[in-house]
């Protein structure tokens, strides 16, 4: 049993590497997780869907920390999210290891691994 989030980040990716069988970054796992939430799949995203099935993800993940809500679904039937207050980021290497916690959670409590 993993239980460092360094740990649990190296075996996310290693398992989602060997899965994808291509190397992965942060934007890659985001890119998963928006299409998970989205829930929908399709041969091809534009530039511009990709963007935003990022920040679908980036809203999920800072959820659990109150800094989002989910406010509905739009006539497309994409999530439409509500900021409720500002993220704490310092400078880039906090914000990188924010985001790898809640990969972390959310790969844990959606039981993906």
């Amino acid at each position: 049993m993993l239980t460092d989030t360094n740990e649990k980040w190296k075996f996310i990716l290693s398992e989602l590497e060997k899965q994808f069988n291509k190397k992965l970054d942060m934007n890659a796992l985001l890119l998963i997780i928006g299409i998970r939430e989205l829930g929908s799949l399709k041969d091809k995203f534009t530039k511009e869907e990709k963007v935003r099935l990022m920040h679908i993800a980036v809203c999920r993940l800072f959820s659990k920390s109150g800094y989002y809500e989910l406010a509905g679904v739009n006539v497309k039937g994409w999530p439409e999210w509500k900021k409720l207050k500002d993220l704490p980021f310092v400078d880039v290497f906090e914000q990188e290891s924010l985001m790898r916690q809640h990969v972390v959670d959310y790969f844990e409590e959606e039981e993906i691994y």
